[in-house]
């Protein structure tokens, strides 16, 4: 099955999200129970996260029952298909659990392995970021969309910096990360997801991050693309499976951060 025109998709991805969202906001500040799915550390799920991510695919199966489906709570079906979608049902489950509104609901399409779609939607503050076709949009309270670039800094002293946490970085990443923090006019920890969205919106101009698996990022990559920006690994190879991220506002600044993040390598 192929897939429709670009409104038509615009208008499938936005029945996802509401339809996750009829879930995840109704429970958001409310008082959930929190599983651990690790033994050695915390790694939290919620009823939120798997019915959200039962309603998303419920949605995909019926509408393309050809297409693959990866989710973080309930795995791969087709995973050989030519599309694939990507869904992280609550993108910063620790935020949700903590009653920040900086977590979000994530929905990629790739086709052959690239990413070509995506979509955030952070259901309390009524933000949803779309990228289709090359162009990322923000639409707020469902308003008329506003095309959305990255930031003009290129230079690295006047940059801003976020990743959700130092803390879940590894020796030596977690080093790698501090050569670059150093060097930055100003760096902020949180947010998960939506630090990606403001990086496509031109509020900030670096997010690294190491450790993300394939649904953490598979909806962020055509969205900073969309508004001019860059999404490598740290060696500045393909993104698109996770692993240890860089996104860029532009290509100066990327460059600086790389040679930062792989001088100890040299």
């Amino acid at each position: 099955m192929s897939l429709p025109s670009a409104a038509e998709l615009t208008q499938f991805i936005d029945h996802l999200c509401d339809g996750a969202a009829a879930v995840t906001l109704p429970l958001f500040r409310s008082k959930l129970d929190v599983s651990n799915k690790l033994t050695d550390d915390f790694d939290p799920v919620t009823e939120a996260d798997r019915r959200a991510e039962s309603i998303i695919r419920d949605l995909l199966e019926k509408q393309f029952p050809d297409h693959g489906i990866i989710g973080e709570e309930y795995g791969a079906v087709r995973s050989e298909a030519r599309y694939q979608w990507i869904i992280d049902p609550i993108d910063g489950t620790r935020a949700f659990i903590s009653g920040l509104p900086v977590w979000g609901t994530l929905v990629g399409l790739y086709e052959n392995g690239k990413p070509i779609a995506g979509a955030m939607d952070q259901p309390f503050t009524r933000e949803r970021y779309l990228a289709i076709e090359g162009k990322t949009h923000l639409r707020v309270d469902g308003g008329q969309p506003m095309q959305l670039n990255t930031g003009s800094v290129t230079e690295l002293s006047q940059a801003i910096l976020m990743t959700t946490s130092p803390h879940l970085l590894t020796t030596p990443a977690e080093t790698a990360y501090f050569d670059v923090e150093r060097q930055v006019k100003l760096f902020r920890y949180g947010c998960d997801c939506y630090a990606y969205c403001l990086l496509a919106a031109g509020q900030v101009d670096l997010v690294i991050e190491s450790g993300l698996n394939i649904y953490d990022i598979a909806a962020l990559i055509p969205i900073i693309e969309g508004a001019g920006g860059m999404v490598t690994s740290w060696s500045g190879g393909e993104a698109s499976k996770g692993g240890s991220i860089l996104a860029a506002a532009n290509a100066g600044i990327h460059q600086q951060a790389m040679e930062l993040l792989n001088k100890r390598d040299a």
